[in-house]
């Protein structure tokens, strides 16, 4: 007899129902088995560390980023609406850090040559120095003449539209060897941005670098050589050039030199001509900064620029200025969230502020460095990667300047004595830079008062920097929370801290 192989329908379903239960239990495992190793696998564990030391300056005192107190997390301690506490969440984590620095001008490099050797030193070991000074690692120089120069001067000869004549002989006075130095202080890299403020007089239709302007069309493809000339002969004397702005301030018709380009003449200047011409020359790796003017226009230029596929494709991102408060005296950080938003996947660098109408009775003032704190703090909650001061170096007078722009600076440098004098911004500036070092990664730090602000960052190497400033003449106590943690501290009126947590 044959063996029986049929089976009744019934025995078929109950067949078919068990395989179905069992490949979906299996299916189950296996599916809980990958979940599980993903999650292993996409964890980032970061051990905190939870003691660490707070570095203070305060007006009116001695404190000038001096160490002055030893923090450790204890019990987690709920707080009141009455205190002021510090959320940090290092878990959080936002923009990655490039840099902090100032521009290296024509008025800086006269100014320091015109040191003492010692206090040439002096001043390059303060600013570049990790240990010994406040670490900057960030430069902006400028693309021949603007305001904080002796005199106007362009590289070519007037009416050179083949660039023959061009050649940065004006520069090997001061300005080269002083930005090598900076680079060589600063252990030999130094992320260097150049800027223009005016295209030769002949290539405008006002025929004149100062007083606004535009670049005439039939000069856009050699204005856009001009600045391949220029990264070609600065990299030639050993300074390489990470980026540029396309223009300096394009909406401000200014006694010095200036030009005028609306969103649309921008854009089409980077799509049709900056970009390719960049490319084609082997320097499509450059970062493209548009706008590099001030808060209150900084959206309105974004979306035209930055909503041109095109135009976008060549751009690294925003640069702005702080000058908008002129009007209100109210900053418009809300702009910079802004473009944040609305532009993820581009950069935001602040690229110039300084304090106006110097007064050396006035040098002192709280409104001066408070402005640089204020500024940085809420620059960086807003999704800024970069920061960059204006001139690093400026004479007694608030120069030199053509046209007697006369302006602060965070170290000024007397000629006719040459003695350095280190203002309050100069400390201020350095709570950040030098803690926060470049790749850092800002992390959640929320403030629940309105007398103290806050930002943090976590370094590569775990140490964790929160920067705390205190905007009222009285001191404040005021606790720092993390992972359930807390633990308390005080900072005086009217001072900024750095808190280092490394252990």
């Amino acid at each position: 007899m044959k063996p029986n192989n049929s089976y009744s329908g019934y025995q078929k379903r109950c067949i078919l129902l068990f395989l179905i239960s069992a490949g979906l239990l299996t299916s189950c495992k296996e599916k809980k088995s990958e979940s599980q190793k993903v999650k292993v696998e996409t964890e980032t564990v970061i051990n905190l560390p939870m003691k660490g030391i707070v570095y203070t300056t305060a007006h009116q005192t001695d404190l000038k980023l001096t160490l002055t107190d030893n923090i450790s997390f204890g019990s987690f301690k709920q707080p009141l609406e009455t205190d002021i506490d510090i959320l940090v969440d290092p878990d959080k984590q936002f923009q990655t850090f490039l840099g902090i620095g100032a521009a290296l001008t024509d008025a800086a490099a006269e100014t320091f040559y015109k040191l003492s050797d010692e206090n040439q030193k002096r001043f390059l070991e303060a600013y570049y120095d990790i240990e010994n000074g406040i670490g900057y690692s960030l430069g902006r120089t400028i693309i021949h003449s603007c305001d904080f120069s002796s005199g106007s001067y362009t590289y070519i000869e007037e009416g050179d539209m083949e660039l023959n004549t061009f050649n940065i002989d004006h520069d090997r006075q001061f300005r080269l060897p002083f930005t090598k130095l900076a680079i060589e202080a600063a252990g030999g890299e130094l992320t260097m941005y150049a800027s223009p403020w005016s295209p030769p007089a002949f290539m405008k239709t006002n025929n004149n670098m100062l007083q606004g302007g535009k670049l005439k069309p039939e000069y856009f493809q050699t204005w856009a050589n001009y600045y391949v000339k220029f990264f070609e002969a600065y990299e030639a004397e050993g300074i390489p050039i990470w980026g540029l702005t396309v223009q300096n301030e394009p909406m401000a018709v200014q006694r010095w030199e200036s030009c005028i380009y609306t969103a649309e003449e921008e854009r089409d200047f980077v799509k049709n001509y900056l970009g390719p011409t960049l490319e084609k020359a082997g320097m499509g790796d450059k970062k493209i900064i548009v706008w590099d003017h001030n808060r209150d226009l900084m959206f309105q230029r974004a979306s035209v620029v930055l909503n041109d596929p095109e135009a976008a494709k060549y751009v690294w991102g925003t640069g702005f200025h702080w000058y908008e408060d002129w009007k209100d005296g109210i900053p418009m950080f809300q702009n910079v969230k802004n473009v944040n938003e609305v532009f993820p996947d581009k950069n935001l660098i602040f690229t110039e502020g300084c304090n106006e109408g110097y007064d050396i009775e006035k040098i002192d003032e709280v409104r001066l460095a408070e402005r640089y704190g204020r500024s940085m703090i809420n620059d960086f909650n807003n999704g800024v990667v970069a920061w960059t001061d204006w001139n690093i170096l400026l004479d007694e007078t608030g120069g030199p300047n053509h046209v007697g722009n006369l302006c602060f600076a965070p170290v000024h440098g007397d000629t006719k004595s040459g003695e350095l004098t280190f203002t309050n911004s100069y400390y201020y500036i350095g709570h950040f830079s030098k803690f926060v070092r470049p790749n850092a990664r800002r992390i959640s730090s929320v403030s629940s008062s309105n007398a103290i602000l806050s930002t943090g960052f976590i370094n590569q190497d775990g140490s964790i920097v929160i920067v705390v400033m205190n905007q009222e003449k009285d001191p404040k106590d005021y606790t720092v929370t993390m992972n359930a943690k807390t633990s308390k501290t005080t900072i005086p009126g009217h001072a900024i801290q750095t808190i280092v947590l490394t252990e």
